[in-house]
């Protein structure tokens, strides 16, 4: 607000200080120029005088020969004009100066000293001319040439040239212009000082009005401005004073019902949208705003079925007043992968009766997916249990009844066995995932070499990985030290479960590399293989729960469809990350990022 007043205040002052010094520049440039003309014009009729009334023409034009006179005619220039400030010469048609009032020219060429263009074109036309010109040492001077014509001839028998110095006449125009500045420069901040008063004596008014604005603004209607007289700032003043006492009146009647309302709808968490009957938006909460994505003013513009209609067939505009009429309506729709629940409903007033609809907003999306995910997670649970159990039960069936022979009878056990195992695997699985979501595991972790834990997976699954003829080769370097802190068992259950699933999808003669490499602060360890690879709509699925890309073939594996979803909860809760890159038929690149520790700790912690 300080600013804006600053503001106008200065421009005020800048727009006199302009007018002063545009009239004052001009006013000077005007004065300069008459002034200068003026002086110009005086040295003419000076020089015009001395030529005319001396007769110094009519004198010279009674010779037939001037050079044969050049004598005679210095003496007459040396003893007539003697005291004269301008410089007389004759010059004859040879241009060559006869006399002169300044005895140094005599003798010499006029090309020489003279303007030479102005002697001949005087010679040609027979008429008098002028000119300014320069000298070598920069002083202006004014020239000025008159033929000089016989009485018994018409052909001219040379040029009387007269030299005026115009310096006086500069030095004039340089003390004039002189005074012009220091009088535009004290007429200039004599305005500014007065234009500062003036400006400061309209502009307070305003600001007492802005200022009063301003507390209104912020709820204080208890002041007012200030009438300091009777002019048409002062009236303003008066009505604005008047439409405070009015406005105070109206705001106190409207503010108990205000801040009720205001309360209940700040406050609500869900979307609340009030449409007339005509599909106009009338109200739209914030809460509802932000669950359509409209800013307010976007959400004031449009229309009801720009705004929600389109969402829904359920939700057009002909229906929803329809189904209002007949009471309380309630439906769900998805809208941009988000759950949403709707009730609606009329509303009245006094004047219309049906005045329009009343939308309240749910929205129930993580409610949603947590139903999704218990049914999910039942499902799968309860399928991955149902094929084992049915094995087992088959197969225990088959023991009951007797009749096996022992061979048959140890591999029916076997099979039990091993889905039992399986069983037990699902469950401890499980069961580590509901600790690992509910930070019920309980952590070990202390600094280490992780190179070293690395060497040890690495060596655990080489024998694996030769039972179907794959090489199993560590890059990095086993005496770098990588220090990092962790929990040993955990992070050998990660690198484990990647390095295993590498082995049971990479064909027989498969290469699978295990890598760690320093990148800053932070350690990565890479598992890739050339084995059957992931599609890319599979790749960022990989670590959700139950998820196999090919099922079958996991299952029989004896694959539960949670170790990587367990890796990403142990990974993560080592502040790390695990991503997975791969290509359909070329193999898979499993990367586990970890933040190296930043010193030391206690010596030969591992």
């Amino acid at each position: 607000m300080k600013s804006r007043k600053a503001s106008i205040r200065w421009r005020m002052v800048l727009i006199y200080f302009l007018l002063i010094f545009i009239a004052m520049s001009i006013v000077s440039v005007f004065l300069l120029n008459r002034t200068e003309a003026y002086q110009i014009s005086s040295l003419q009729q000076n020089i015009e005088g001395v030529v005319r009334e001396s007769g110094l023409l009519e004198t010279l034009a009674g010779y037939d020969e001037l050079a044969e006179n050049s004598e005679e005619i210095q003496r007459y220039l040396s003893q007539g004009f003697v005291y004269s400030s301008e410089e007389i010469s004759v010059v004859d048609t040879k241009l060559e100066i006869i006399a002169s009032t300044n005895g140094m020219l005599v003798g010499r060429s006029a090309s020489a000293v003279f303007d030479a263009g102005l002697i001949t074109a005087v010679m040609e036309s027979l008429t008098e001319d002028q000119r300014q010109s320069s000298t070598a040492d920069k002083v202006e001077i004014m020239n000025k040439c008159y033929p000089i014509i016989p009485l018994n001839s018409i052909e001219p028998t040379g040029t009387l040239y007269v030299r005026a110095d115009l310096t006086s006449i500069e030095t004039l125009l340089k003390q004039n212009q002189i005074i012009y500045v220091q009088a535009t420069l004290l007429a200039l901040f004599i305005t500014i000082v007065l234009g500062f008063i003036l400006a400061t004596n309209i502009t307070e008014p305003i600001n007492s009005v802005t200022n009063t604005v301003k507390k209104m603004s912020e709820g204080d209607f208890s002041n007012e401005v200030p009438v300091r007289s009777n002019d048409e700032i002062g009236q303003l003043a008066m009505m604005f004073n008047l439409m405070q006492g009015k406005l105070d009146e109206t705001m106190g009647e409207m503010q108990d019902e205000k801040s009720k309302l205001e309360a209940i709808l700040k406050y609500m968490a869900d979307g609340l949208i009030a449409i007339s009957r005509g599909g106009e938006v009338i109200h739209i909460n914030r809460a509802a705003r932000k669950m359509l994505h409209v800013s307010e003013a976007e959400a004031k513009s449009i229309s009801y079925d720009a705004l929600i209609g389109h969402l829904s067939p359920d939700l057009e505009l002909s229906k929803v007043l329809n189904n209002s009429l007949e009471g309380e309506t309630e439906l769900n729709f998805d809208h941009g992968g988000l759950t949403f629940a709707v009730r609606y409903d009329r509303f009245t007033s006094e004047e219309e009766g049906y005045a329009g609809v009343l939308i309240l907003l749910q929205d129930i999306t993580e409610r949603q997916k947590l139903d999704d995910m218990q049914k999910d997670f039942v499902a799968n649970v309860s399928h991955e249990l149902k094929t084992p159990l049915a094995t087992v039960k088959a197969y225990t069936e088959t023991l009951m009844d007797g009749g096996v022979d022992p061979d048959t009878s140890d591999h029916f056990l076997e099979i039990i066995n091993s889905e039992t195992d399986r069983m037990t695997r699902l469950v401890k699985d499980l069961l580590q995932l509901s600790r690992l979501d509910h930070q019920q595991e309980r952590w070990n972790i202390k600094e280490g070499n992780l190179t070293r834990l690395l060497s040890s997976c690495v060596e655990k699954m080489t024998a694996i990985a030769a039972q179907k003829h794959q090489s199993l080769s560590a890059l990095f370097s086993s005496d770098e030290e990588l220090r990092v802190s962790f929990d040993r068992d955990r992070m050998e259950q990660v690198i484990l479960n990647v390095i295993s699933n590498s082995v049971k999808y990479t064909k027989e003669g498969g290469a699978i590399t295990v890598d760690a490499r320093r990148d800053g602060a932070i350690v990565r360890v890479t598992v890739a293989d050339n084995g059957t690879g992931i599609a890319n709509e599979d790749i960022t699925r990989i670590f959700e729960r139950f998820y196999r890309v090919d099922k079958a073939r996991s299952r029989a594996m004896g694959s539960s469809g949670l170790g990587l979803a367990i890796s990403k909860h142990i990974v993560e809760e080592h502040q790390g990350t695990i991503e997975a890159s791969s290509e359909l038929g070329k193999g898979t690149v499993i990367t586990i990022s970890l933040p190296l520790v930043t010193h030391r700790g206690i010596a030969n912690i591992d």
